[in-house]
């Protein structure tokens, strides 16, 4: 059984803290949003708002907050969807003048707490430029919440954001014990350091 019917089989509902929202627009006007893949190895493979523009629907409904996961829209599931797909949706609704929305509070950087015990233990993901680029199925990084396609923000308190690659795999490789980072989506990354235009949906 994949994801996708996993979860239509356990239903949406399932969801702890999940909120129904509401937001009011005129028929032709878009969303406003940005959307981006929450990233491999997440609990809820779905998509999470990552930009919103500004005097949009999305925006001046005051319902919604960058990071946020969505469920589903107007009954529609996107849980374990393609982020094409999730947008395709999304796009669909110029017409509509009232959106229902299941989202999950989420803020946007992800707290990950990696046990390693010792060097011999594998982290088990690999990183390429402050992306994670891969994860061992299983392994300590898995375990510890991290998630392919997020952007590492800081380790242990310090920040790698400018940080050279080089330099990254070696705090990596040398860190012991309880390993604490902070990540976002890279997508959405580069979104709030201008480094891509957003294009609303």
């Amino acid at each position: 059984m994949n994801i996708r019917s996993l979860w239509t089989v356990v239903g949406v509902k399932a969801v702890r803290g999940s909120l129904q929202v509401y937001i009011e627009k005129q028929k032709g006007e878009i969303l406003g949003v940005v959307i981006v893949e929450s990233g491999w190895g997440s609990i809820l493979p779905t998509v999470i708002i990552a930009s919103m523009m500004h005097a949009g629907p999305a925006e001046k409904s005051g319902r919604l907050n960058i990071g946020d996961q969505i469920m589903t829209i107007n009954g529609t599931s996107l849980v374990g969807l393609p982020l094409s797909t999730c947008q395709s949706i999304i796009k669909g609704l110029k017409t509509q003048c009232r959106i229902k929305m299941n989202i999950v509070r989420c803020p946007p950087v992800t707290m990950v707490l990696i046990r390693r015990p010792d060097l011999r233990y594998q982290l088990g993901f690999s990183v390429q430029n402050g992306i994670i680029c891969s994860l061992m199925r299983g392994g300590i990084a898995e375990r510890g919440g991290v998630r392919v396609g997020h952007r590492i923000i800081d380790i242990n308190s310090q920040s790698v954001v400018a940080t050279p690659h080089e330099k990254i795999v070696q705090i990596l490789s040398n860190a012991m014990g309880e390993i604490h980072m902070k990540t976002m989506p890279a997508a959405m990354y580069r979104l709030l350091t201008a480094q891509e235009q957003p294009v609303y949906i």
